[in-house]
């Protein structure tokens, strides 16, 4: 492989890496600017990348497996809801027990799929755009999914900062007494933005499963719905920068990858610990600044909303 074509595999990889989490994290990002945290993401991915897989192995059809991820993703999320906003229960130990119940169902629901290879999701190719070197196969050889994943970040930074209705959920993260005390309905809010993040999480399941390895295996997001909560706040909240961060964690994902082919005398499981290593440490880096966070940080994250109140 001669010139700069050698980077090309690398670039490819990184992308399907970083897509998962761009799904995942501009899905909870929406969630928590509601007021909302949703440990959950990891048990969505599952149940969302099982149900597109069982559906496109049954149906051939890859438009409904993604849809029936989402689907899933939004179902899961609903029950989260219920529980969280409808009855008040604690929103943490509800997020956490949300992932171990995704992580049981999807294994119980896949048990019949494990192994079973399907074709992955079919290339886009745009006539003579991705027949450029280098940039052609990077940015118009890709699958729908990474188009769509790069417009749903777009689609939620110019929803949140330039409608009326991105204020409104904006504005029920930030202060729900007062939005309740105008007449806005913060568990209405709450719930279609939960289940928004449940929808997308679903997806970036049906990515996994579907595209990055065309196959079920129990627990394939191997932690990727915590590296997803972990951008939200080292992008301080922003679309933009969950992307960027998404990409940065997609890169050390395949480090390993790579230093492996290339033979680098370093143990596996060092170089398998890598992402969830770099998301301990940001996040350590991250919270020496207590400020940065208080001043982007939704301020009723978290809390329970009390409608008598």
């Amino acid at each position: 492989m001669s010139g700069v074509e050698w980077i090309i595999p690398i670039l490819l990889t990184v992308i399907t890496a970083a897509t998962p989490l761009v799904f995942a994290g501009i899905g909870e990002l929406v969630t928590e600017k509601s007021g909302v945290l949703n440990l959950g993401v990891e048990g969505m991915l599952l149940v969302g990348a099982v149900a597109a897989f069982v559906t496109a192995t049954v149906t051939g059809n890859y438009f409904l497996a993604v849809a029936a991820g989402a689907l899933a993703g939004a179902f899961l999320a609903f029950l989260f809801g219920v529980l969280t906003l409808s009855l008040m229960a604690n929103q943490v130990a509800t997020g956490l027990a949300l992932t171990l119940f995704g992580v049981g169902v999807s294994a119980l629901i896949g048990q019949d799929f494990v192994g079973i290879p399907v074709d992955a999701l079919p290339k886009l190719a745009v006539p003579g755009l991705s027949d450029i070197p280098v940039l052609g196969p990077v940015l118009f050889g890709q699958d729908a999914l990474v188009y769509l994943s790069l417009f749903m970040a777009a689609l939620v930074s110019w929803f949140l900062y330039r409608t009326k209705g991105g204020l409104i959920l904006r504005a029920v993260g930030d202060s729900h007494n007062a939005a309740h005390s105008i007449g806005y309905s913060v568990i209405g809010i709450r719930y279609l933005a939960v289940m928004f993040g449940g929808a997308m999480s679903g997806v970036g399941g049906a990515y996994l499963s579907l595209a990055y390895t065309p196959m079920w295996a129990e627990n394939m997001t191997a932690g990727r719905g915590w590296i997803a909560l972990a951008l939200i706040v080292f992008a301080t909240w922003k679309p933009g920068l969950v992307v960027v961060g998404a990409y940065m964690f997609g890169g050390i994902t395949i480090l390993q990858l790579h230093a492996q082919a290339a033979g680098l005398d370093v143990p596996s499981q060092i170089l398998s610990m890598l992402p969830y290593l770099a998301t301990v440490v940001v996040l350590v880096l991250i919270s020496k600044d207590e400020s940065r966070i208080r001043k982007h940080a939704p301020a009723c994250i978290g809390k329970i909303f009390h409608p008598a109140a």
